[in-house]
């Protein structure tokens, strides 16, 4: 059990608990004393908040790597290829709408037309992503990590949120891995990338009240891929979070959309959207995010700083 639960993202199979915990604490203190509470974040990076001072990481990336389970991207179903399309596609026009510099909008524009122009020429549900992977990598930010590598890094992500969406065995394992860490004493819960979605999924499971959920580089506004199959349906503000803190980076294309609280019922007064921060060359890089005053005032408050 733990005061504040943290859960990460995607493609961290290589990693454990022990290493993200390690990577996560110096920028969450760092968040933290940037906001104006350097005491506080003496506390937590030496662990030594009063009364039960856990910060615990929940990690589930070796759910991906087990061998009963699907191993590699050939593996997906076509029902599961049919997401991981939609969601690339949605990537790819998440940048022609609102990425800052203007030449990464025309250029994801361009992808996008060509896409359409396209549409009907490839065969098969699994043919038919080739394209869509194809322009997103034209695309920054995967661009500048060179084709190859960023094809890797799509396909990864793409394998992973589908299976999570998709696959119901995969999910309850990546639940079971938050709720052995949430007990009476967890205060906090923050979610990273899909991490958010699994972190807000649950949520909604707690029987009693969290005083602060904080989802950052969140896809849950990705509204035809994620948003209508995070559970449960109509998506809703989990009942029993007291404040809901969602940080965006305007580049970070995971981030569908900085402002979720059109999206949810029961956000006034809980949800507090629309913040975005400049993380620099990287949008969607966790610590990056953990780091900012806009992470910190909030644990600060929780936390009776």
């Amino acid at each position: 059990m733990a005061r504040i639960v943290l859960v990460h993202g995607i493609a961290q199979e290589q990693k454990s608990a022990d290493t993200l915990e390690a990577e996560w604490l110096p920028s969450l203190a760092g968040g933290v004393r940037t906001a104006g509470f350097s005491e506080l974040a003496d506390q937590l990076w030496r662990g030594a908040l009063p009364g039960s001072a856990e910060t615990r990481m929940a990690f589930y990336g070796d759910v991906f790597t087990r061998p009963d389970q699907q191993g590699s991207a050939d593996e997906l179903d076509d029902a599961e290829w049919v997401v991981a399309e939609a969601l690339a596609e949605e990537w790819l026009a998440r940048v022609a709408e609102s990425a800052t510099r203007e030449s990464d909008q025309a250029q994801a524009q361009r992808e996008l037309e060509n896409l359409r122009g396209q549409a009907g020429e490839t065969q098969g549900v699994r043919a038919a992503l080739r394209p869509v992977l194809n322009a997103l990598v034209r695309v920054r930010p995967f661009a500048r990590f060179g084709a190859a590598f960023a094809e890797r890094l799509v396909v990864k992500a793409l394998r992973q949120v589908t299976l999570y969406l998709t696959d119901d065995v995969i999910r309850e394992r990546v639940q079971d891995r938050v709720a052995t860490l949430v007990g009476p004493e967890t205060e906090i819960i923050i979610g990273h990338s899909l991490g958010s979605v699994v972190a807000f999924e649950a949520a909604h499971r707690l029987n009693r009240p969290l005083p602060l959920l904080i989802t950052v580089g969140s896809p849950l506004g990705l509204r035809n891929v994620v948003y209508d199959r995070v559970r449960p349906q109509p998506p809703e503000v989990p009942p029993r979070v007291r404040r809901w803190v969602n940080v965006a980076d305007r580049d970070d294309l995971v981030a569908a959309r900085p402002d979720l609280t059109a999206l949810f019922p029961g956000a006034d007064g809980v949800l507090e959207s629309g913040y975005t921060v400049d993380n620099g060359a990287k949008p969607h890089e966790a610590t990056f995010y953990l780091a900012k005053r806009e992470i910190g005032n909030p644990i600060a408050a929780v936390l009776g700083a």
